[in-house]
């Protein structure tokens, strides 16, 4: 449903945002995992059309983004990082403003509004300010204006911030049944939640494509490769062997180690994980802290 091809950007500052870039995104729940800086937000900004690159094309749904961006406004629904609010009106009124602007009807917009006030749980502050929200109802607040109009192309550039265990649990039971027949492109830190939504997830790094595909297919790699101990290895030469990450539990360290053969005696094979395969491709550009 979406195809990006060479897309380029680089600020005037000369940071490279966006380099090169070519993907094709099929319709469901799409991840897009990277660290800060990484290009994820340069990558949605150009998305939702609010940012030109320097070359390349987007095409969704025969939509050609660049050529065409009040066609692709009207299917789309976005929820960036940050956003700003009117600071006089009410959440309602807000609401109805921007089902206005997307072109729905009255009746259209007053059967969605009362849903999705429901679904974001904000139907006892719908005549408040949303300038006087708490972070986590502002950002349900921002979801639920995404999601006005049904539309086809769901952009949410870390959508859970702010939320309550409760909320979120409740936002990713709603991004999962509206994905059907819509593509969601789902940008967090929160790996194991794309690891749990997203059938199909791009590693996005430095501005560039690192991999992308099925889950399963990003993991494979690592299968039988990754060990879980309680001590670091002594012997530094065990060959093509790193640090995946460190925990704890119950006060005491556990690392997970990419590694060849057994790393330490206590060491036992674990089934590797997408969070294991994102911190080996950090690891590989020398990104991940010293453990």
């Amino acid at each position: 449903m979406l195809t990006l091809t060479n897309v380029n950007k680089i600020y005037a500052d000369g940071t490279h945002a966006l380099n090169n870039i070519s993907l094709s995104l099929p319709k469901g729940m799409v991840g897009l995992l990277g660290p800060n800086g990484a290009g994820k937000s340069s990558l949605m900004r150009t998305l939702a059309g609010l940012q030109a690159s320097d070359a390349g094309t987007i095409i969704f749904d025969g939509i050609d983004i660049f050529k065409n961006p009040q066609e692709i406004r009207k299917v789309l629904g976005y929820l960036p990082q940050e956003f700003g609010v009117y600071p006089n009106m009410s959440c309602y009124a807000l609401l109805k403003h921007i089902a206005i602007l997307k072109g729905l009807t009255k009746h259209e917009y007053t059967k969605q509004i009362e849903e999705l006030l429901i679904l974001t749980n904000l139907t006892n502050d719908a005549g408040k300010k949303v300038s006087t929200f708490s972070g986590g109802m502002k950002q349900r607040f921002g979801i639920a204006q995404a999601l006005l109009g049904d539309p086809k192309l769901i952009i949410m550039d870390e959508p859970t911030a702010g939320l309550d265990p409760a909320e979120r649990e409740r936002l990713n039971n709603l991004l999962v049944s509206i994905s059907d027949n819509k593509l969601v492109l789902l940008s967090t830190h929160i790996v194991s939640d794309i690891e749990n939504l997203c059938h199909h997830v791009a590693l996005v790094n430095k501005g560039s494509v690192i991999d992308n595909g099925n889950v399963q297919c990003l993991i494979k790699p690592l299968d039988k490769k990754v060990w879980s101990t309680s001590k670091l290895p002594n012997n530094k030469d065990i060959k093509n062997s790193h640090v995946l990450s460190k925990t704890f539990r119950f006060g005491k360290p556990i690392f997970r180690i990419y590694a060849q053969s057994k790393p330490t005696p206590d060491a036992h094979l674990v089934e590797a994980s997408l969070q294991d395969r994102y911190f080996f491709e950090l690891n590989k550009t020398g990104e991940l802290c010293n453990i």
